[in-house]
């Protein structure tokens, strides 16, 4: 295959890992609608070419958004909100792919003692991090999680190492056992008491993830929405607004505090199943809590 062309400001990325997010999976289902090209954001890599020399040989992870530099939202360093952002392997080709071009300035060294495998978790790491970057979370707050998925594992321990008072609310109990060392845990058809909790996480990428929040959150409470949908997501608003409910988006995160609970061992994974990219089948197809492509040693 052709090596992907680089712009004077972009560098050229082997990729040794890619992990498949959920976001991957809705985009096949129809989140983007005549999506075109290489899916994937989610990688370690080595840097082959670079506007930056110093960076070439190095690991690397990426972040997967790319602002015009100019507008109301770049300037604030908010360029995820860019209305003429580039999204890999969403707008622009992703890391399912042996090389890779991204823009030089969303890369991020790999520390030393930081292995392959665990830096795979960077990206989704971070976006559970933007949960406490981008509002105040006491640890007196009463925290529910809905959702017993990987994200919601992420976004549990990085609340845990606050001290909160944290209970995930999930359907599967094996899932639920893997929390137990550091929250309370609840299935979902032995739902708490309703509008017990300060804040609720919604992560579980199901529009009936939203209507559990909606139950569990107390009034004057805060859901905070993790997940992705499919389909348009109908709310009741007359209840949200007798009860002064806040519902708060929260989307990607800040790499370098990810990459520094990565090394200092803070947060804990289960393997990966890792397989061939022309076993990109199995590799959606699995139920292990992370999978990804194995793509170069």
């Amino acid at each position: 295959m052709s090596l992907p062309k680089i712009d004077s400001n972009e560098s050229l990325i082997k990729i040794v890992l890619a992990g498949i997010c959920n976001t991957d999976r809705e985009i096949i289902k129809g989140y983007k609608p005549g999506f075109q090209g290489v899916l994937g954001h989610e990688f370690v890599g080595e840097v082959v070419k670079s506007s930056n020399p110093s960076l070439i040989g190095q690991r690397v992870v990426g972040e997967l958004n790319k602002g015009c530099g100019q507008c109301f939202y770049c300037k604030r360093q908010l360029s995820r909100h860019c209305l003429d952002r580039k999204i890999i392997g969403m707008s622009i080709d992703g890391c399912f792919a042996e090389y890779m071009a991204i823009s030089t300035d969303l890369l991020h060294i790999i520390p030393k003692n930081l292995s392959n495998e665990k830096a795979l978790f960077t990206e989704p790491l971070a976006a559970a991090i933007s949960i406490i970057d981008t509002g105040h979370i006491k640890p007196t707050d009463h925290i529910a999680i809905v959702g017993d998925g990987r994200l919601a594992f992420m976004i549990a321990q990085v609340l845990a190492l606050s001290g909160s008072n944290l209970t995930i609310v999930g359907r599967h109990q094996t899932k639920l056992d893997q929390f137990r060392s550091f929250a309370k845990t609840a299935l979902e058809a032995e739902c708490p008491t309703p509008q017990q909790f300060d804040i609720v996480i919604e992560a579980t990428g199901s529009p009936s993830g939203m209507k559990n929040a909606m139950k569990l959150v107390r009034s004057f409470g805060e859901i905070i929405v993790k997940s992705t949908y499919e389909e348009a997501l109908t709310l009741d608003f007359s209840e949200i607004v007798v009860r002064e409910i806040k519902v708060r988006g929260s989307r990607c995160g800040p790499f370098e505090p990810a990459l520094k609970l990565l090394a200092g061992n803070f947060i804990k994974f289960p393997k990966i199943d890792l397989f061939e990219l022309h076993d990109y089948k199995r590799a959606f197809a699995s139920k292990a809590f992370k999978s990804g492509f194995i793509i170069s040693d």
